[in-house]
C-alpha cells in the first residue's frame, strides 16, 4: 500500500482551500520580481531564473515527454506558464493548463499569448480532477504536489488521467544531505544569513535562522504557504511504484541566487548535482 508521508503535524490540518487562498494571492514569481506583471520582461526574467537555478542553465531533456506521449499533454499545476511554452517548442501541440486558481492562469494565458502557444485553461484541483479516465498521453507536473494537503491523491489522480502507455513528469522537493542532517546543521544556515543570504520577497528573508527543517521546506516558497513537502527517494518512489513503472529518477535545483554572490558556473554545476533539493522522475503507467 502506498503511503504518504506528512512532514510535520503543524501542516496536517491544512486545506486545500488555505493552499488555494495562498496561491491566489501569491502567483508563483510575484514577490521576487520587480518587473510589471504579465510582461514579456517579466516571463523572460522569470524563465531564466528558473533555468539557471533549476538546471544550471540547460533544460534536462528527461523531463520531456517523447514523440510517442506528445499527442495530449496536460501541465499540471502550471502556475505562470513556463513548462507551456517548453513544451510547445518541443512538439506537444495540444496542451491543456491546469491549476488550482485563477490568477495562475490568467498569467500562463497571457505568457501563451505573446509566445505563440495555444492550449485550453482549466481551473482543477490535483487532489480531485475532473477530467475524463485516460484523457492525455502525458502529464507534466513540477514542483507542485509538495504543495498537496495529499500528495497521494494527486498521484493516483495523475495516473487516473493518462491513457494506457501513458507517461508522466513529476517532480518534488528533495530531502538532500542539509534536509536530512538540518538539526546538527543549522548553525550553516545562521552563517549563511550572517553573510547576507536571502530569498527576495514573500516574507522569506530569514529562511536560512530557522531551526526547523520543516519550516525551512514550507517557507521556501512564502511566510504564509501552508503546505510544503520534501520526500526521500525511498518514500517518493514507494508513492509512485504502485500507479506508474519508473523509467528515470534525476535530481536538480540549488537556488544560489539566494546566496549574496555569483558563484562560478562549475560551481553552481557542482552544487546542482551533489546537494540538489529537487527530485524528478519520469513514469510510464502500469497496464492494469
Amino acid at each position: 500500500m502506498a503511503i504518504e508521508y506528512s512532514p510535520s503535524n503543524s501542516q496536517s490540518s491544512s486545506t486545500i482551500e488555505d493552499v488555494r487562498n495562498f496561491w491566489h494571492n501569491n502567483p508563483l514569481w510575484t514577490g521576487e520580481s520587480d518587473l510589471p506583471l504579465g510582461s514579456k520582461e517579466f516571463f523572460e526574467e522569470h524563465r531564466r531564473v528558473v533555468i539557471e537555478d533549476g538546471t544550471v542553465g540547460v533544460l534536462d531533456p528527461r523531463i520531456f515527454p517523447t514523440a510517442a506521449n506528445r499527442k495530449s499533454v496536460l501541465d499540471l499545476g502550471c502556475g505562470p506558464g513556463f513548462w507551456l511554452v517548453e513544451l510547445w517548442e518541443r512538439g506537444c501541440q495540444k496542451l491543456t493548463a491546469a491549476d488550482l486558481t485563477q490568477p495562475a492562469l490568467e498569467l500562463a494565458r497571457r505568457r501563451c499569448e505573446i509566445y505563440g502557444v495555444i492550449a485550453e485553461f482549466k481551473i482543477q484541483n490535483a487532489e480531485a480532477m475532473t477530467f475524463k479516465d485516460g484523457e492525455f498521453s502525458h502529464v507534466n507536473c513540477q514542483g507542485v504536489i509538495h504543495h498537496s494537503p495529499n500528495t497521494l491523491s494527486c498521484i493516483q489522480e495523475i495516473a487516473r488521467v493518462l491513457e494506457p502507455g501513458g507517461s508522466a513528469s513529476i517532480s518534488v522537493y528533495y530531502k538532500n544531505f542539509f534536509l536530512r542532517n538540518w538539526s546538527s546543521l543549522n548553525w550553516i544556515g545562521k552563517i549563511f544569513f550572517a553573510i547576507g543570504s536571502r530569498l527576495k520577497g514573500r516574507g522569506r528573508e530569514q529562511i536560512f535562522k530557522t531551526s526547523d527543517v520543516n519550516e525551512i521546506v514550507r517557507l521556501y516558497d512564502g511566510a504564509q504557504n501552508p503546505v510544503g513537502k520534501a520526500y526521500s527517494q525511498k518514500e517518493f518512489e514507494e508513492m509512485l511504484k504502485p500507479y506508474f513503472e519508473i523509467e528515470h529518477v534525476f535530481f536538480h535545483f540549488f537556488p544560489a541566487r539566494s546566496l549574496p554572490f555569483k558563484i562560478p558556473r562549475f560551481l553552481h554545476r557542482f552544487l546542482d548535482q551533489n546537494l540538489p533539493f529537487m527530485i524528478y522522475v519520469f513514469l510510464r503507467k502500469k497496464n492494469t
